[in-house]
């Protein structure tokens, strides 16, 4: 059974206006647009990604990646088929580039997804994996429902969402890690088939307007946005527009999907990416996909103690207390009334 979609409108030349993304795709009769898992049937746009995740998956917070939201603490994580973004290094596009019926999808209806978060007794449920602006509905309903159980939700997505859909699909939202994959409108539009204005614009209204706790991520890839005047104008723009609180994570790419062709991040450049961020006068910035005890430890920065020490995406030792550190008492922005021990 299909589930009547939102944010569209009927064009005269008899197809259909989707309005969830940027992408704004035109879909005839029968067709479904970019994503895949939104379609035009007898004139009307349904989504098939409503109810039907790929598989869920309980993780620790920090895998998202979110360290400033109640690290240590576990989350319940899904997905469904399909994308709204090109990305070229897909490292996940065996979900994003398949439609729901080569992936056998599951029938999971919200309460179902909210009684499986409190089964396994998780504070949070991440919508991830894809991009979960593309199934809008499933992740309002869902996030609607948790709040009244008292439990969080979590955006893991690129930000490439329509500034009018984007107030409902983020209504009930708690804390996002959004993809900022370059800060170049080239990269953008080569890699991904889309454009940074619309995701620059979603990370300033989720900061300003919508009182979501942010943490950014960007893969660096080899010749491709590992540039050191990009990283250094990215910091720059997160300075002006967040503040110099919010959590950045650099994390290393390995060759996927189409660019099979390009090496692997080295460490070298992660750690040159984390030190330009750091002498920009960013608090919190992180290394992934790589073993890094100080790169992946919260550090106090005013005293400069580890406040909370991570090996991968596991909590070893944490040193809060109410939020602040535990030798000086500065307060450390984040959430973590619930942080684990």
């Amino acid at each position: 059974m299909h589930t009547p979609a939102r944010w569209w409108k009927p064009l005269d030349t008899g197809k259909i206006l989707c309005t969830l993304c940027p992408r704004y795709c035109k879909i005839g009769p029968g067709q479904s647009g970019f994503c895949y898992i939104r379609q035009n049937i007898d004139d009307e746009l349904v989504t098939l990604g409503y109810g039907h995740p790929t598989g869920f998956a309980v993780d620790p917070i920090e895998k998202k990646p979110l360290y400033h939201f109640l690290p240590g603490s576990s989350i319940l994580s899904f997905g469904t088929a399909g994308c709204n973004l090109g990305c070229k290094f897909c490292q996940n596009w065996s979900m994003s580039k398949a439609r729901l019926d080569d992936l056998n999808a599951l029938d999971v209806e919200p309460e179902a997804v909210v009684q499986l978060a409190l089964k396994h007794h998780t504070p949070s449920i991440a919508y991830t994996y894809n991009d979960p602006t593309i199934f809008g509905e499933y992740v309002y309903d869902i996030s609607r429902l948790a709040r009244e159980e008292h439990i969080k939700s979590v955006m893991v997505t690129a930000g490439y969402i329509d500034p009018v859909a984007r107030k409902e699909v983020y209504r009930y939202i708690d804390a996002a890690n959004v993809d900022l994959k370059a800060f170049s409108d080239r990269f953008y539009h080569k890699l991904t088939f889309s454009h940074l204005g619309d995701v620059l614009n979603t990370i300033k209204w989720l900061k300003a307007e919508a009182g979501i706790w942010i943490e950014l991520t960007t893969l660096l890839i080899p010749g491709e946005n590992d540039d050191r005047d990009e990283l250094s104008r990215m910091c720059d723009w997160i300075l002006e527009n967040l503040g110099d609180t919010t959590p950045l994570h650099f994390t290393a790419f390995h060759p996927d999907f189409k660019m099979l062709d390009r090496p692997a991040t080295p460490v070298e450049t992660l750690i040159m990416a984390r030190k330009t961020a750091l002498q920009k006068g960013l608090k919190y910035c992180y290394l992934g996909n790589v073993f890094s005890r100080e790169g992946q430890s919260t550090i106090c920065p005013a005293c400069k103690t580890v406040l909370i020490e991570r090996s991968w995406h596991t909590v070893l030792t944490q040193n809060l207390k109410s939020g602040k550190c535990g030798a000086c008492g500065y307060r450390i922005e984040g959430v973590f009334d619930d942080v684990q021990k």
